[in-house]
């Protein structure tokens, strides 16, 4: 496919994720019906869609409209590309630019950064003179992190793996198990270093959340809200800790066996009826669910979906997990309440509220992560009675 082209169908398929159609779906359809499109040319064509939804707003207001073509026109505008190289009419390509197919300048910090009206309010009042770098941050796309498995591999043997099937990475400063790649990130799941289990695909914030708990030999904890298994695995790398993962909606899951195997760890998964019986755990991890502001780059349609009653059920949904597990922390155990989110509404206020209802329990850790310091957004809060 020429580039020309590959924002042609970049400018389709935008089209059908802003009628409403799933992100990942409208990429799959496009692939299938697109068997003359390589692997370089879905890779380019899902990083203009990315590109495109995570600057929204920015891209629509210069290329004059928010549909696909639009958001495509505000791309190659942004980039300082010639339009005419691209909307040239030719074959495959997208049509000659219009008269009246001008940008416009910006009309909010909001519009400008890429963040809802109704939430840059918030966004300011959580996140100070971090704001805009933050906003600007998720402009962009993510970083690739890995975690080394400790129970197969030290750093430095993941590196010389990695590095063996051309992946180049490095040690990130959030965590002392976290990489970030630099060249080669596409490659990675099929490569020995990842089948064999030296490393998985996590998040340095992440992998910080998990770090940040004392854990013992002989420990019990739960991973409470486990999803595909992350933290989990993480916690399982721990010698002598017994791991135990449960989620609300199991079917997230169902590949959590097969990755512990990989990884040659242990995690025992509970039903919700399974666990009053396991009660009393000493460590129970909560990563509640959440707005994801914190990893809005990899899944920037969730920023445009989030509204303000949405928002609010949430901390309700956060507020209620806290109260269901209070009771299963056996004495001297900690509660650890985690989002992948940077909003104040989610985060301290969700444990200050908790604090203040319980007045018998404190808090002993909070730590905050931030996208503009090269992580996904992450929030953490360790609360004992």
């Amino acid at each position: 496919m020429t580039p020309a082209a590959r924002i042609q169908a970049s400018i389709e398929i935008l089209d059908e994720i802003l009628a409403g159609a799933p992100v990942e779906k409208s990429l799959t359809n496009w692939a299938r019906r697109s068997r003359f499109a390589g692997s370089k040319d879905r890779a380019a064509v899902r990083d203009h869609v990315f590109a495109a939804l995570r600057c929204k707003r920015s891209y629509a207001a210069l290329g004059g409209a928010e549909t696909g073509r639009g958001l495509m026109i505000g791309t190659v505008r942004a980039s300082g590309a010639p339009l005419e190289d691209v909307f040239t009419g030719a074959r495959h390509a997208p049509g000659v630019l219009a008269e009246t197919e001008v940008g416009r300048d910006f009309d909010s910090e909001a519009e400008q950064y890429d963040i809802p009206d109704w939430l840059w309010s918030r966004f300011q009042t959580s996140l100070g003179e971090q704001a805009v770098p933050v906003a600007q941050a998720l402009q962009s796309r993510a970083p690739v992190h890995l975690r080394v498995n400790l129970m197969k591999a030290d750093v430095s043997a993941a590196i010389a793996s990695l590095a063996a099937d051309g992946i180049i990475a490095v040690p990130h400063p959030a965590c002392d198990t976290a990489l970030e790649v630099t060249e080669g990130a596409r490659k990675i799941a099929q490569r020995r270093a990842y089948m064999d289990g030296l490393v998985e695909l996590q998040d340095a914030a992440s992998q910080a959340v998990v770090a940040a708990l004392d854990l013992r030999p002989g420990m019990r904890v739960l991973d409470y809200c486990a999803g595909g298994g992350g933290k989990s695995l993480a916690l399982a790398a721990q010698k002598g800790v017994s791991v135990f993962a449960h989620d609300v909606n199991a079917a997230r899951m169902r590949d959590l066996p097969t990755r512990a195997e990989r990884a040659a760890v242990r995690v025992e998964i509970l039903t919700t009826e399974d666990l009053v019986q396991q009660a009393p755990f000493d460590v129970i991890l909560a990563d509640a669910p959440c707005s994801g502001s914190g990893s809005w780059r990899r899944a920037p349609a969730g920023k445009w979906a989030l509204t303000e009653s949405r928002l609010q059920e949430l901390t309700g949904i956060q507020a209620s997990i806290l109260d269901q597990l209070a009771p299963m922390i056996a004495p001297g155990g900690v509660l650890a309440y985690a989002t992948c989110s940077m909003l104040d509404d989610e985060n301290g206020n969700v444990v200050d509220g908790f604090l203040r209802k319980y007045p018998g329990w404190s808090e002993n850790f909070r730590k905050t992560w931030l996208v503009s310091h090269g992580t996904d957004g992450f929030f953490t809060s360790h609360l004992t009675r």
